[in-house]
């Protein structure tokens, strides 16, 4: 952990170093343009890590706020990054033509309208992304189960992961997701992890239970834990869903109505932890799981994916990537799943990897979609 977090901080520490030594340069000749975009960016710079400092320690009104406006620090240095690199780059070329850089104007680094070109850019993608992050798309998925389920012909199903409920995504997102998932009017809701991040005031999480509990589905709402969970603190993460009505999953499957049974799985964080994860094989022989009938799991991250397609189950749902959230992560989020986002069909297996209904770090979404997934089931032949 110790070794993570100096990686982190020594990244951190790197950007936020490259884009002050530019913005110097930039204001050099000009005192009063520097010292208020040096203090604006030393503000920004430093909320983050000092709120999380302060949180962890006091968790109040103010260190909230500190954390949710330096949130958005962690994607505008991405984006100040990228653009200053690309000036750079773009010097070196110039160079390469034999002409001198500092003859292009708006490619010197000692002109303050181009830095405040690159910054005005960089916060209007940050703007457009939070947009994008807030407002979740509705994705409809179509699947046919070869099984006869008892009670049922069909069965509409409502996927939510990667809300990352805590001190950046509140209360009031989560209703307005409630109320989305409400409107589709589901017969069931899977939970596929990271729905809860981190410890919050009461009065914060007596509003966030509220919400959960708002959920309507005549077949329940049934949820796996995410990495998330764990990392916040697994046994009040916990609670929240638990209080809220929420049927919690660790290595167990249950028999929902005459409809399908439905296994969650312990995330893989629970392993590094020193906890055992059971196989798929060991949950259906031990919980007697009959597969005659429509078997769906939650696993939260999309990893070892032939073990579902060879234990006889008929749809896994998983969240985890957020399809990479942020360009350019997102374009190395595809090199390091075998599904990263999307639909995958593997033997007689259907597969699902959403993208999340909500965001972790900054709430900023440049390199995919936030989503809410109905899943219109049918069962038997067809």
């Amino acid at each position: 952990m110790l070794i993570f977090l100096a990686v982190v901080l020594l990244v951190y520490g790197t950007v936020n170093g490259y884009i002050f030594w530019r913005l110097l340069q930039a204001f050099s000749s000009q005192p009063w343009l520097k010292a208020i975009f040096l203090l604006s960016f030393l503000v920004s710079m430093l909320s983050f890590p000092l709120g999380r400092i302060i949180n962890s320690h006091f968790q109040r009104h103010f260190s909230e706020k500190l954390v949710s406006f330096g949130a958005y620090h962690l994607a505008l240095m991405i984006y100040l990054l990228l653009l200053l690199l690309a000036r750079d780059l773009l010097r070196g070329m110039v160079r390469l033509g034999r002409i001198s850089p500092e003859a292009v104007s708006w490619l010197s680094v000692k002109q303050p309208a181009g830095f405040i070109f690159i910054t005005a850019v960089s916060l209007l993608i940050i703007f457009l992304g939070h947009l994008n992050a807030i407002n979740p798309k509705l994705k409809t998925l179509d699947l046919c189960i070869p099984k006869e389920a008892p009670a049922v012909g069909e069965l509409k199903a409502v996927l939510v992961s990667d809300i990352h409920l805590g001190v950046i995504n509140r209360s009031e997102r989560l209703s307005r997701l409630v109320e989305k998932i409400n409107a589709l009017k589901p017969d069931v809701v899977f939970l596929a992890g990271d729905i809860v991040d981190e410890a919050v005031s009461r009065e914060e999480e007596e509003k966030m239970v509220g919400c959960l509990k708002a959920i309507k589905a005549p077949h329940g709402v049934y949820a796996c834990p995410g990495n998330h969970e764990y990392y916040g603190g697994f046994a009040r993460n916990i609670s929240y869903l638990e209080k809220a009505g929420v049927q919690i999953l660790l290595d167990r499957a249950v028999r929902v109505g005459d409809c399908l049974y439905v296994i969650g799985r312990k995330d893989w964080t629970a392993v590094r932890q020193g906890e055992t994860r059971l196989s798929l094989k060991e949950i259906i022989s031990r919980d007697k799981v009959n597969l005659s009938w429509p078997v769906v799991v939650l696993d939260h991250q999309p990893l070892y994916l032939e073990e579902a397609a060879s234990a006889g189950v008929d749809l896994q749902l998983s969240g985890h990537t957020h399809a990479g959230q942020l360009f350019p992560l997102n374009l190395i989020n595809r090199l390091v799943y075998e599904k990263n986002w999307g639909y995958l069909r593997k033997n007689q297996t259907h597969f699902y990897v959403s993208s999340g209904s909500g965001t972790w770090g900054p709430p900023v979404r440049t390199g995919s979609h936030s989503e809410l997934v109905v899943i219109n089931l049918s069962f038997g032949q067809k």
